[in-house]
C-alpha cells in the first residue's frame, strides 16, 4: 500500500516508510522516495557508513534529490503542482518515478502536471543511476551491474559506485530543482564543497562544472551529462526543438539545520525531449593527470581540424583514460542503464517458478537476491538500519548483518525457484566462518557481510530517528548472544539432524537417542503446550492463556500435519479479532497480544501510555498498536493453503487472505517488516524474511490449487 499524492509545494516532512523503493547492485543499496529523492544511502557496502539518511533525520541527514518544483535536498524537484506516480520495470530492479518512486535496481519515478510530465530513472548498476522525467517528468533510478560479471572482488565493474539519476522530460515544458547535500559518516563528519571544471567530460563538448564533496574518509563529486531525445515522442510531438537546456551548480548552505557543510543545487528548465542525467561517484583514485586532459584535448581539436569522424575522436580522448575515470557521454549513460537492464532480466529469466501471482514471486526473488553480498556471499537481513517497529518506540535495530538463519531460508527460497548460484557462493562464506569457529566449536547467529565478528552497536544520540523514534542504532548487540529457540524448532532441529544423515549416509552412532529424544519432545509438546480449555497451542508451558502466532509454523516445518485436530483450532483461534480474542485484524495477523507478553528485547511492541491494561479494550489497543508481523500473516496463509488441499473450504480463505495481503505492498511489490492497523509500513525494510515467506505462500498456495 503506498501514499497516492504528495504536495511538493508542502513543507516536507518525512515520508512513509512503505513510500520508499530500494535499488542495488549486490554490495550496497539505496533508498528512493516516491518523490524522487534517495533518502539513504552507504557507500561502497551495504554496512558503510552513511552518505545520505534522510529517512533517518529530516534535517540533518540529508539527501540526493529531484523535483519539478524546487523544495528539498538531493532530488529533482518539478516546480509546478504535481501528481507522484510510480512504476517498475516489471523484469529488473530500476525504479520509475513520476513524480513517484519505485524500488529495486532500475526505479522510475514520473512527475505528473498539467505543464507537463517528468520522468526520473534510477539504479545501481556498477554505478547507481536514476532517470528522472518531468514536465510529464519521468526518472529512473539504479545502480549499475554488468551482466555476466563473476563473484569476485577483482572482478568488480570499474564504476561499481557510481549512483545515477536520469531525468526526462516526456511533454511540456517544466521547471526542476536538483539538490545534493550528503552527511558523510552518518552525518558525524565534517565536509566541503567546491565547485569545479569537469575534465571527464567529452573534449567534444562546451565546458561544464562539476561538484566535489571531501570529508575524513570519502569523497564525492556530482557531475551530468544533457542530451535530446525526440525519437521517443508520438507523432503529434516529433521533430519538435527542445528547449536550450542548461546546467549550473550553485552553493546550497544548510549548515543553520545541522549540516557539517556546504551542499549543492540547480534550477533549470526541462523542455519536451531534454534528457539530463546526474551521476555521484566516490571520485576514483586513478584520475587523469593533467598531461592526459591536454593531449586529449589537442588530438581533439586536430581531429576536428581534419574533419574526423566525432565517434573515432571520442575512441581516441577515451582511451588516455583509466578504466575507473572514464569519459562522461550520453552513450556511456545509455550503456550503464543499458547493460543494468540487461543484467536483472537474465537473472530473473533463469527463474523455473510456473505457478500463480508469478510477478509478486518474481518481485519478491529480485528482493532477495538483491540482499546478497556478491563479495563474500553473505546475505544481509535487511539492506536498511533503524527503521522503527513501532512510530516514536526505541525498538529501531540495524539489520545490515548476516542472520545464518536468515540467510539459510532466504537460500531456500531462491533455490526452489531455480537459483542456485546464491547457495554456492554462500556456503563458501559459511565454510570460511566453520575454519574461524569459536573456542567451543559453535557459530555465531550472524556475522558482517565480511565475515567477521564485530558488530558493536552504537545508538547515534544526534538523530532524531524517523519520525521522533529514537534511539538510532548501527551494529547489532546480538551478535554474541545465544540464540533461544522455541520447544518445536529444537524438534525441528533434532529431526533434520536424523534426515540429513539418513539422506546422505551420515555416520549416527547414537541414532536411536535421537529418534528417543525427538519423539519424547513431541509427546511433550503436544501434552504440555495444548491448553485443552481455551482450545490453542499455548506460547510456553508456563503462559498457557497466552495465543502466539508463531505457532502457526508447525505444519510448516512438518511437526504436526496441517489437519490435525488441535492445530486447526489454535490455527481458528488465531484469525478470529482481537476483539474475540484472536490476533487477526483487515486480513493482517499479530504475533500475540504484547499487553499480556513481552519478547524480553526491550523496548515495549506498540508503547502506549493509555494501554487500559487488565481489560479487553486495551489488550486490542496494544495489537493495533504494535503492527502486524508480514511474516506472522504469511504463515497463516500458508498453513490455511495446507490445510485446504483437505477441506477446500480453507483454501478458498487463504487464496483470498493472500490476495489481501499482496495488497499491502507498495509500488515496487516491496514489503516491510510489519504493516499498522492503519495499513503503514513498519520496521526495516526490505526484509528478506518477509519476502522469502512470500515465495513460500505463493509456491504452496499454487501446488494446492493444482498450477505447480
Amino acid at each position: 500500500m503506498i501514499s497516492n499524492k504528495y504536495q511538493v509545494s508542502d513543507e516536507r516532512g518525512y515520508i512513509d516508510i512503505q513510500d520508499h523503493a530500494i535499488i542495488g547492485n549486490l554490495h550496497t543499496a539505496a533508498v528512493i522516495s516516491i518523490d524522487a529523492s534517495v533518502e539513504s544511502y552507504c557507500i561502497p557496502n551495504f554496512d558503510s557508513p552513511s552518505v545520505f539518511a534522510r529517512v533517518l533525520d529530516k534535517n540533518k541527514v540529508d539527501l540526493h534529490r529531484l523535483n519539478a518544483f524546487c523544495d528539498e535536498t538531493n532530488t529533482v524537484t518539478p516546480r509546478v503542482v504535481i501528481l507522484a506516480s510510480r512504476h517498475r520495470f516489471p523484469s529488473t530492479l530500476s525504479k520509475h518515478t513520476s513524480q513517484v518512486r519505485m524500488s529495486y535496481p532500475p526505479t522510475n519515478s514520473r512527475f505528473l502536471s498539467e505543464q507537463g510530465v517528468v520522468s526520473v530513472t534510477g539504479d545501481e548498476l556498477s554505478p547507481a543511476y536514476e532517470r528522472v522525467m518531468f514536465a510529464d517528468p519521468d526518472s529512473l533510478d539504479f545502480l549499475p551491474r554488468k551482466k555476466g560479471a563473476p563473484r569476485s572482488k577483482k572482478a568488480n565493474h570499474p564504476l561499481q559506485n557510481w549512483l545515477v539519476r536520469r531525468v526526462e522530460v516526456i511533454r511540456g515544458q517544466v521547471p526542476v530543482r536538483m539538490e545534493c547535500a550528503p552527511a558523510f559518516n552518518y552525518a558525524r563528519d565534517e565536509h566541503t564543497m567546491e565547485i569545479v571544471s569537469d575534465e571527464s567530460i567529452s573534449p567534444l563538448e562546451q565546458p561544464q562544472d562539476k561538484v566535489v564533496f571531501k570529508s575524513k574518509c570519502l569523497n564525492l563529486d556530482l557531475r551530468y551529462v544533457v542530451e535530446t531525445n525526440l525519437d521517443r515522442q508520438p507523432p503529434d510531438h516529433a521533430g519538435k526543438a527542445a528547449p536550450a537546456c542548461s546546467v549550473f551548480f550553485k552553493e546550497l548552505d544548510l549548515r543553520p539545520q545541522g549540516h557539517k557543510g556546504l551542499s549543492t543545487y540547480c534550477d533549470f528548465t526541462m523542455g519536451e525531449g531534454n534528457i539530463v542525467t546526474f551521476i555521484l561517484r566516490d571520485v576514483p583514485s586513478s584520475e587523469s593527470n593533467q598531461s592526459d586532459i591536454l593531449k586529449a584535448g589537442a588530438l581533439a581539436e586536430k581531429a576536428r581540424s581534419r574533419g574526423d569522424d566525432r565517434d573515432a575522436v571520442l575512441r581516441g580522448a577515451a582511451a588516455l583514460r583509466p578504466v575507473d575515470d572514464p569519459l562522461l557521454t550520453i552513450q556511456l549513460a545509455a550503456q550503464l542503464l543499458q547493460e543494468t537492464n540487461d543484467y536483472w532480466t537474465s537473472w530473473i529469466g533463469k527463474s523455473t517458478y510456473k505457478g500463480l501471482w508469478r510477478e509478486a514471486v518474481h518481485r519478491s526473488a529480485l528482493a532477495l537476491k538483491l540482499l546478497t553480498f556478491e563479495p563474500t556471499g553473505a546475505i544481509v537481513a535487511s539492506p536498511t538500519f533503524s527503521l522503527p517497529e513501532f512510530i516514536g518506540g526505541t525498538r529501531n535495530w540495524d539489520y545490515r548483518a548476516s542472520w545464518i538463519r536468515d540467510a539459510s531460508f532466504t537460500l531456500y527460497a531462491l533455490i526452489r525457484l531455480g537459483f542456485t548460484d546464491e547457495a554456492t557462493a554462500y556456503m563458501d562464506f559459511i565454510y570460511k566462518r566453520l575454519e574461524e569457529k569459536n573456542p567451543d566449536g559453535s557459530l555465531q547467529i550472524m556475522y558482517t557481510i565480511h565475515g567477521t565478528k564485530d558488530l558493536e552497536e552504537v545508538e547515534l544520540d544526534h538523530l532524531e530517528g524517523h519520525k521522533g523514534s529514537r534511539p538510532v542504532r548501527i551494529g547489532n548487540g546480538a551478535a554474541d548472544h545465544l540464540q533461544l529457540y522455541s520447544k518445536v524448532m529444537m524438534w525441528v532441529a533434532i529431526d533434520r539432524g536424523i534426515r540429513l544423515s539418513e539422506k546422505r549416509s551420515l555416520p549416527c552412532p547414537r541414532r536411536n537417542e535421537w529418534y528417543q529424544a525427538r519423539d519424547t519432545l513431541y509427546e511433550e509438546i503436544m501434552n504440555k503446550g495444548y491448553n485443552k480449555e481455551l482450545g490453542f497451542f499455548a506460547q510456553s508451558y508456563e503462559d498457557q492463556d497466552v495465543l502466539d502466532a508463531s505457532l502457526l509454523v508447525m505444519p510448516l516445518v512438518f511437526f504436526s500435519p496441517p489437519t490435525e485436530p488441535r492445530f486447526l483450532s489454535t490455527l481458528k483461534h488465531i484469525l478470529k479479532t482481537p476483539e474475540k480474542g484472536g490476533l487477526t485484524a483487515n486480513g493482517l495477523v499479530f504475533r500475540y497480544d504484547t499487553n499480556k507478553t513481552q519478547d524480553g528485547v526491550g523496548g515495549e511492541e506498540g508503547e502506549d501510555s493509555q494501554s487500559g491494561e487488565g481489560n479487553a479494550e486495551g489488550s486490542i489497543n496494544q495489537i493495533n498498536n504494535a503492527g502486524a508481523f508480514s511474516l506472522t500473516t504469511l504463515w497463516a496463509v500458508e498453513a490455511l493453503g495446507r490445510a485446504g488441499h483437505y477441506e477446500p473450504g480453507l483454501l478458498d480463505q487463504a487464496v483470498s487472505m493472500f490476495e489481501d495481503f499482496l495488497g499491502f505492498g507498495n509500488h515496487c511489490g516491496l514489503f516491510s517488516e510489519e504493516i499498522s492497523a492503519a495499513g503503514e509500513g513498519l520496521g526495516n525494510a526490505v526484509q528478506g524474511f518477509t519476502h522469502v515467506t512470500l515465495i513460500s505462500a505463493a509456491y504452496n498456495l499454487s501446488r494446492n490449487l493444482g498450477h505447480y
